[in-house]
């Protein structure tokens, strides 16, 4: 195993994994004692956020068998350097679980020295299937979308406002989400938990707090990380969206077409792929929420692209927040510089720019879950 790259958060008491200390040269194992629910034919994998652990591939990496009830994995990551990652037997639905009826956060830890780190899950979640919550509202499908320059079909879930069915003539506002399997039905979401932007919204709306909306999601594929950059495959990406979603959504449901009513928001690399999208075609999208946004990425690339911009201010507005925890720490300071960088840019609170610092936060559905109802009220509030 080469390189970690890696960062997050979970509480070692739910893990209840060991850590042991050696010398001072950094080289890692990882172990997993099996419970003994674990069918014996079965493969044990890691999932983590770096290429050499399968970019969260559930069922990428397969870690050694030592024996019947021990598999392990090692590498040599450099000092300093966080790693996440999650234990599974192959998908989301069948993930290490160290408490009963309890779908953990990631285990991660900070390389400093020799380590062995010794995991004992209690089970696996597909034994209890732990789905928190359900879809509220109407949400309608469409499979396997291609498009030109990216490798992998994705599928898509448009969420419809309430009124949709009842009000034939009234057209809505449009909002892009990325990692669409993560953002309304909990049976597909990463960690059993869905960011419940269909609950939020209807609550929001009900109140009278925020206009009717049309929610599309774009599941993610394995190129996650490489779409959601300011790479060839990101731009392909963006040019799916803007060239063939884009006006499929907008022949298929009563849409409001223009750039003023149509916005776009991600968490993390999708935070990231948020802002580009409304940077690179501001004339397409008009708002952008980038929830914890990787903005570091690329040697600052995209930051170094906004303090060299020299043309008229883009007619968008953002939203961008940050948490505290884990992942979170290592994130803000390109969240402080991002906010800093279009207030020099003439953006200002409370018009075209929303920031928010969430103490105490961390970097996982549950916490964007928590704060969804800021970045909605910020785009779409009456």
């Amino acid at each position: 195993m080469k390189t970690f790259r890696c960062v997050s958060a979970m509480l070692a008491a739910v893990c209840l994994f060991s850590v042991t200390l050696f010398s001072q040269s950094h080289h890692i194992t990882i172990r997993v004692i099996a419970p003994e629910s674990t069918p014996k034919d079965a493969k044990i994998f890691i999932a983590g956020n770096d290429p050499v652990l399968g970019n969260w591939d559930p069922g990428k990496v397969v870690m050694t068998k030592e024996n019947d009830s021990s598999w392990s994995i090692s590498g040599d990551p450099p000092d300093s350097i966080f790693v996440e990652f999650k234990i599974t037997l192959g998908s989301w639905q069948k993930q290490a679980v160290y408490e009963k009826g309890i779908i953990p956060g990631n285990t991660h830890f900070t390389v400093v020295n020799d380590t062995v780190i010794t995991l004992r899950p209690v089970g696996w979640s597909n034994e209890a299937m732990m789905v928190h919550g359900s879809v509220v509202g109407t949400v309608k499908y469409h499979r396997g979308m291609t498009g030109d320059g990216l490798r992998y079909a994705r599928d898509i879930i448009v969420w419809l406002p309430p009124s949709y069915e009842k009000e034939k003539s009234k057209r809505y506002p449009v909002l892009y989400m990325h990692d669409g399997q993560n953002i309304i039905d909990p049976a597909t979401s990463f960690l059993g938990y869905d960011w419940r932007v269909d609950d939020v919204s209807d609550s929001l709306i009900k109140a009278g707090t925020m206009k009717e909306i049309i929610i599309v999601g774009i599941y993610n594929s394995p190129d996650r990380g490489e779409e959601y950059s300011d790479t060839d495959l990101g731009h392909a990406y963006a040019r799916f969206v803007v060239q063939k979603l884009k006006p499929f959504i907008d022949s298929t449901y009563r849409t409001l077409p223009d750039q003023k009513n149509t916005a776009v928001m991600g968490s993390s690399m999708g935070g990231l792929i948020s802002f580009l999208f409304v940077w690179w075609y501001p004339d397409v999208f008009y708002q952008a929420g980038c929830l914890s946004s990787v903005f570091m990425s690329d040697n600052d690339r995209i930051l170094n692209e906004v303090k060299e911009y020299s043309g008229s201010k883009k007619d968008i507005r953002v939203y961008l927040d940050n948490g505290s925890v884990g992942l979170e720490s290592r994130l803000k300071p390109g969240f402080d510089e991002m906010v800093e960088l279009l207030k020099e840019k003439r953006y200002r609170e409370g018009q075209d720019l929303e920031s928010f610092y969430d103490d105490g936060a961390e970097h996982n559905e549950m916490a964007w879950a928590h704060r969804i109802w800021r970045p909605l009220e910020f785009m779409f509030g009456k």
